[in-house]
């Protein structure tokens, strides 16, 4: 089962273009949707979350009509966005039973069930009691896990869920949702582009409402294998790199630039040949710098 995106389009009537001929075709498993702020992410977010209509295009997932069928899609969705209120003086435990009688379980054991399963999955299960109020930011991302997973849903959506987390935290949620993506489409919709390396086999990258890729992460790096080139420089030599190099990033290291470029041959004297990664696509992609060797 396939979430199958074809020419999807949203103009607000403030007369920004929020999308434009958006086309993805995302399988089970993980996909990474990265994009800086205003990229159009979270618009196509709450457009398969059913929050707000397309203007035109369509959305399929499997045999569903995402935008026709919004009851069909909201029965097999689990959604967290990127802000979500949480009654504070409510326990974990009340919250998600009321939550899971909302979602249709009306059987009182089987609901019991349901929720121990899925605050235990989150590792919450001992904090059952605890005040939602007294969770640490971590704790209530994992809640929101563990509501979105209400229903067995076949397609998650999380929205930039590890923005503010500590390292440990971050590693936690992490692997929560490889576990989850294991039988189903997770889709996460980031700015974090490590957090699409350490987790996803497919992506795509947003800029200005289009897709500017879309790709299996580690080939879309392995096309720039032997083409990024490294130096540490002055700040008054970077207008030189630039007119002379396609410059992918900068980045201040102790008091001193350290410049990335693309390259296809050795570029001026001092630049060492530097291993890409993920972060490289995304900087290239974002300045319109091509990653296909047979167009460069």
């Amino acid at each position: 089962m396939n979430l199958e995106i074809a020419n999807l389009s949203k103009r607000y009537p403030n007369g920004v273009q929020a999308l434009k001929g958006v086309s993805l075709v995302v399988r089970p498993g993980m996909f990474g949707l990265l994009g800086p702020n205003g990229a159009g992410k979270s618009t196509l977010m709450r457009t398969l979350a059913t929050l707000q209509e397309a203007d035109s295009g369509s959305v399929r997932l499997g045999d569903i009509d995402v935008l026709a069928d919004t009851d069909a899609v909201r029965r097999v969705l689990g959604y967290l966005p990127q802000e979500f209120g949480l009654h504070p003086k409510v326990s974990a435990l009340t919250l998600l039973d009321h939550l899971a009688r909302l979602k249709g379980f009306h059987d009182a054991r089987l609901r019991e069930a349901t929720v121990e399963a899925l605050l235990r999955k989150t590792n919450l299960w001992d904090v059952r009691k605890r005040a939602l109020g007294t969770f640490s930011g971590g704790m209530k991302q994992r809640f929101g896990i563990a509501q979105a997973l209400l229903g067995n849903p076949r397609l998650i959506i999380v929205d930039e869920p590890t923005a503010g987390l500590d390292p440990e935290e971050r590693v936690r949620f992490h692997n929560l949702l490889a576990e989850i993506s294991e039988n189903v489409i997770v889709i996460l919709s980031t700015h974090i582009v490590g957090d699409v390396a350490d987790l996803c086999d497919q992506m795509a990258i947003m800029h200005r409402g289009e897709v500017r890729l879309a790709a299996e992460p580690a080939a879309a790096v392995a096309q720039l294998n032997g083409r990024i080139w490294e130096k540490t420089v002055a700040r008054a030599e970077l207008e030189g790199i630039a007119a002379s190099h396609p410059v992918v990033s900068t980045r201040l290291v102790a008091g001193r630039t350290r410049v990335r470029i693309l390259s296809e041959g050795t570029p001026v004297a001092g630049f060492a040949p530097a291993s890409p990664d993920l972060e490289d696509v995304y900087f290239s992609v974002l300045r319109g710098l091509t990653l296909d060797r047979k167009a460069a």
